[in-house]
């Protein structure tokens, strides 16, 4: 009698052990395709910010850049905004105008949800290779998260914004 309790605590234990792993490798690709889509909503706001900048500043290089970006296909985007990387790398991304503050914001955002993005992949590729998980194919109904290679920007100061006088109040 005592052998049946056993087996039927093994089997209620190794029943949770399995419903915890394949929660797990469900919210771990969840989150990877949450911050791919951040990550590319970002980029797009950066290509955008991009545009606006050189159309003020008049850096053709720049403007072409991020409209190329603005409407590369998913097979060329990498490229795409690394040739952005590199053209806003060459100009000094600095004055007290709006549209460069956020370009300078947009930028950093770019290089955190990057940063995230990449951990969430690395994240959800280690639970794919677990051999509990590749054994029962727990992972078989989610794409493959791929790293989206693009260099490394570099993180730009932030740009403080212009000061505004304050005026006391009146007694009342």
């Amino acid at each position: 009698m005592w052998w049946v309790l056993g087996v039927v605590a093994a089997v209620v234990l190794l029943a949770s052990y399995l419903g915890w792993t394949a929660h797990r490798v469900e919210r771990v690709h969840v989150r990877a395709q949450s911050a791919e889509r951040a990550l590319d909503a970002h980029l797009m706001r950066r290509a955008a910010a991009a545009a606006v900048v050189a159309e003020q500043t008049d850096i053709i290089e720049l403007y072409a850049a991020a409209r190329l970006a603005l409407d590369a296909d998913p097979d060329e985007r990498e490229s795409a905004e690394n040739d952005l990387t590199r053209q806003l790398q060459a100009i000094a991304l600095s004055g007290p105008d709006a549209a460069t503050r956020t370009l300078v914001a947009t930028s950093r955002r770019v290089v955190l949800a990057r940063q995230v993005h990449t951990d969430l992949v690395r994240d959800a590729l280690t639970a794919r290779r677990r051999p509990l998980v590749r054994a029962l194919r727990l992972a078989r109904q989610y794409p493959r998260p791929q790293y989206f290679d693009i260099e490394e920007p570099a993180m730009p100061p932030m740009i403080p914004a212009p000061a505004v006088p304050v005026t006391p109040l009146e007694p009342v």
